[in-house]
């Protein structure tokens, strides 16, 4: 980027113009995603650092940032005949990571959003400086909504990673078997 470019961001985050995150963050929506989750994210979130994979494997050999998980958790069917086999559903995820289900979708419920709070109060022991990386699956919002909602909650080191289980599994890098976090009193 040329020295023009570079001050015009600087003067834009400092005014804080909406006109200018407009100009500098076109694709994003101004509130949550809230259907068609599974389809193509912006390459942006304000407020946030959006890193690739690589970047992604750097900060967790580091070690030094809490990985959040949001894909959705597909509980047994309410309705499914007496004796039916129930396998569930299995969730890989990047090591280490906490994964907190049905916490991505642009409405929450209040329980849903006392859970999202909850868990990034547990993981960062109420430090709201603790590096968050949020991600789920390639080409999935519910991840770059729970990272709008860590923005707007004030964590001042907020990561998205769009590519998710799916970029990170494409680089031949490790997952393991995930249990969805506990809420509050279980």
């Amino acid at each position: 980027m040329r020295a023009a470019g570079v001050l015009l961001v600087v003067a834009c985050v400092l005014a804080g113009s909406v006109a200018c995150e407009e100009a500098l963050f076109p694709d994003e929506p101004e509130g949550y995603r809230s259907a068609d989750y599974r389809a193509p994210t912006p390459a942006t979130l304000r407020g946030a650092r959006v890193v690739s994979t690589d970047e992604a494997q750097a900060i967790w050999k580091s070690g030094g940032a809490a990985f959040i998980d949001v894909l959705p958790h597909l509980p047994r069917p309410p309705d499914l005949p007496a004796g039916t086999l129930w396998r569930g559903q299995h969730r890989q995820n990047i090591p280490g990571s906490i994964w907190l289900p049905d916490t991505g979708y642009g409405d929450l419920s209040a329980e849903a959003e006392d859970y999202l709070r909850s868990g990034l109060e547990r993981v960062t022991r109420r430090n709201r400086e603790i590096p968050l990386v949020f991600y789920c699956q390639r080409d999935c919002w519910m991840s770059w909504n729970a990272a709008k909602r860590a923005v707007a909650w004030r964590y001042s080191s907020v990561i998205w990673y769009p590519d998710g289980t799916d970029g990170w599994q494409d680089a031949g890098l490790p997952v393991v078997e995930a249990t969805p976090a506990p809420h509050s009193g279980e």
